[in-house]
């Protein structure tokens, strides 16, 4: 990485904060949701290694969006089932985040571990919808994730790893599908930004599958990490908060 990229990069996340700070002094978001913004650049800043403490930099985003479904929670009433599962989802993520920073070889275990998020995720989307209500959406979302698994496949020679990759792209396909299903039906423009974020992430974990086992992608953590973190952002700010039974 040159010199001028690198500075190039600081300046982007320094605006990113910037304009997550702004956003929280108009009222747009709390401030816990600027903290995660916050966390995410440096994070990613951390994962091109232009900040150290990256062990510790990478896990920070999901603690904070934990803490700030919580608090969210707490404020409408105390934790109802959307936001156990939000919670469990994004607990599993960064399990997930966790297993794929360590040193060494723990791929399948974070696979797995987001392959867990993404059913709390379908669960999640669930609550109150038909399975997938979007025939297209859902023929749409499963004809990519089929094509990205066929163009993998030749290079997944070990067999437990093809079955672990097939069922990954299998159930995250499923969480998006149903995410959009979820926005048909209600129409509203918080549970259409809800789709676009699962969708976002299908494309942050096709740049990882690329990445690793078809040609590496220059910058690749920058790109992986942007839409895995904005992915994230979009579910848990436009997933609105549980209403607890009286």
């Amino acid at each position: 990485m040159t010199d001028t990229i690198a500075t190039l990069l600081y300046l982007l996340a320094a605006a990113t904060i910037a304009w997550g700070g702004w956003l929280w002094r108009s009222g747009r978001i709390a401030a816990l949701q600027w903290a995660l913004i916050a966390a995410s650049s440096l994070a990613t800043l951390s994962s091109l290694k232009l900040l150290d403490l990256h062990l510790v930099l990478k896990p920070i985003p999901m603690a904070v969006a934990m803490l700030f479904v919580a608090v969210r929670a707490h404020s409408a009433g105390g934790l109802a089932r959307n936001d156990l599962l939000l919670l469990a989802a994004l607990l599993f993520s960064l399990g997930g985040d966790v297993f794929l920073m360590l040193p060494g070889n723990y791929f399948i275990p974070g696979l797995a571990s987001f392959l867990v998020a993404h059913l709390f995720y379908i669960a999640l989307f669930r609550q109150g919808m038909p399975w997938f209500a979007s025939r297209r959406g859902l023929i749409a979302v499963l004809g990519f994730g089929a094509t990205m698994y066929a163009i993998l496949w030749s290079h997944l020679p070990d067999p437990v790893l093809a079955g672990a990759v097939g069922a990954y792209v299998t159930v995250i396909s499923l969480m998006a599908s149903q995410a959009i299903g979820r926005a048909k039906v209600l129409g509203t423009r918080d549970a259409r930004w809800v789709a676009v974020g699962t969708c976002i992430f299908m494309a942050s974990d096709s740049l990882i599958a690329v990445n690793k086992f078809l040609t590496p992608i220059p910058l690749e953590s920058l790109w992986i990490l942007i839409t895995y973190f904005a992915a994230q952002f979009l579910i848990v700010h436009f997933m609105p908060a549980g209403r607890k039974a009286a």
